[in-house]
Parts: structure tokens; sequence; C-alpha cells
């Protein structure tokens, strides 16, 4: 019991020195560049996946403490392991399965041609059933979903 509990130990600070901790400079650096990505400032863009809800979240209220007005971040863009890009929409806080604003309904369950029709979005894989995420084959594709989605339901 004890090697194990070693063994998970040792799996919980590599993960922390090598994804978690790293993953706070990605993410501070697509937060400090979401206005180049939309105008909004709604949308982050990562250059590669890392764990990112946490951080978001942390820096969100960093930045409402001095800018209670600033827009919250509502989806994130990152490339997934196929080359392809992910674009998520943000959890309404760490942990929860609610987000802030879901990819829109009218393009949940689809996939590929017939959600590339009813986007107008060439490119596209899916569009999670809940709406918390969705695929396209680029990252401008996926970066034109976000923005349709930010002025649908």
């Amino acid at each position: 019991a004890m090697e194990m509990t070693g063994e998970e130990f040792r799996e919980r600070v590599r993960y922390f020195a090598l994804a978690w901790l790293p993953g706070r400079k990605i993410v501070e650096q697509g937060f400090e560049s979401r206005f180049d990505i939309d105008p909004s400032g709604q949308i982050v863009l990562f250059e590669q996946f890392c764990p990112w809800k946490d951080h978001i979240d942390t820096i969100e209220e960093e930045v409402m403490q001095k800018n209670p007005e600033a827009a919250k971040i509502l989806y994130v863009l990152y490339p997934d392991t196929s080359n392809a890009w992910r674009v998520q929409a943000v959890p309404e806080r760490p942990g929860s399965f609610k987000s802030r604003h879901p990819l829109p309904e009218a393009w949940r369950g689809l996939r590929d041609e017939a959600l590339s029709e009813r986007s107008g979005v060439e490119g596209c894989i899916f569009i999670h059933q809940s709406g918390f995420i969705g695929g396209n084959k680029t990252r401008d594709g996926a970066l034109e979903l976000a923005r349709k989605s930010l002025t649908m339901d």
C-alpha cells in the first residue's frame, strides 16, 4: 500500500512540475493575446494543449479584481493529438460540467459535412451533444466556430 501511495504521489508531483506549472505560462500568454485573436477578448488560443481550466479561472479572478467589467473567457482553442483543432467552452467554474456559453444548440451532435453545412464553416469534425467541445480540421476553422458561437445560443 505504501509503495502504491508513493508511486501515486510521484505521478502527481511529475504532473504538476511537467504539465500544470508550465501550463500557467501558456495560459498567461494566451490570455494576454486574447484581443489579438478576437476583439471580444472572449476567445483564448493556445498553440499547444496544456491543463488550462484552473489557470483560466485564477487569471480571470486576478483580472476581475483590477477590472470588474472585464469580459470572461467563453472559448479556448488548441490543437489536438491528430493536428486538428478543438474549440472548448469554458466551464462555469473548475470541475463544473456546465459551460458558461456552450457551442450552439443547432450544431450539437452534428459531424463532418452536415456540421460544415449547418455552421457555414469548412472542415468541421464534430460538436459534442452537450456543446462543451467541438473540432475542426484547421485553426482558422476552429476560430470561426468560436466567433460564430459568441452570438448564438
